[in-house]
């Protein structure tokens, strides 16, 4: 009997979009988990909703599909479902089963602690900005435009985690194909183009893209 999946894709605002960049990649990384499954996707859901939202429509209506079919909740990445440890936990324990294609072998319990140190972490970070901001302002420190300073944080951010999303979905493709017995580097990229995957910056695999990403995963 084949498993059913039930998917679901998300980005945090509308200048993405539906057909944007972030919901493609998103469509394109379920795909390729799926494609190596004898599996059945019996709904697809898109939303356009910021993580710290909760209560998101499209989720809770492909939650209530994989409940009634006994299907899992497949998503690119956990961050995608949210970026609240509570909510996550919570999903836990909904009697619906989910995986991420990032880490489609994490079970519960480690998907609970990565979402605690994940969110314990951004903590730290908003903690340790506003030290930081609040010591400037009383040495009397001219903190420049807010909104500037938000939008090259927010940018270094995005640019930052589209390359820990490549790197990782690289090597899990990396590690699939050195599984089947391939392991020379060359083999490896060549692999690699012959599935359609592409480097970082849209080019083609080479024995040095491969021995980078390998390296990067030290």
């Amino acid at each position: 009997m084949k498993m059913k999946f039930v998917s679901y894709v998300r980005v945090s605002t509308s200048k993405q979009g539906i057909d944007g960049n972030g919901i493609e990649a998103q469509r394109q990384a379920v795909a390729r988990y799926l494609s190596t499954l004898d599996c059945e996707l019996i709904g697809s859901f898109e939303e356009v909703e910021s993580g710290a939202n909760n209560k998101r429509p499209q989720l809770q209506t492909a939650l209530t599909l994989a409940k009634a079919k006994k299907a899992i909740l497949v998503i690119a990445k956990l961050d995608r479902l949210s970026r609240n440890a509570a909510f996550l936990l919570q999903l836990q324990d909904s009697g619906v089963d989910f995986i991420a294609c990032d880490m489609p072998n994490a079970d519960k319990l480690s998907v609970g602690i990565i979402a605690l140190l994940a969110q314990r972490e951004r903590q730290l970070i908003s903690e340790r900005t506003k030290a930081g901001l609040s010591v400037a302002k009383q040495r009397g420190v001219t903190l420049g435009n807010p909104n500037a300073s938000k939008a090259w944080t927010k940018a270094v951010k995005a640019i930052k985690k589209r390359k820990e999303e490549f790197a990782v979905a690289a090597l899990k493709s990396i590690r699939e194909i050195q599984s089947t017995g391939v392991h020379s580097l060359a083999h490896v990229a060549r692999c690699m183009t012959m599935r359609g995957e592409t480097t970082s910056r849209g080019g083609t695999w080479t024995a040095t893209a491969v021995k980078r990403v390998l390296e990067s995963a030290k």
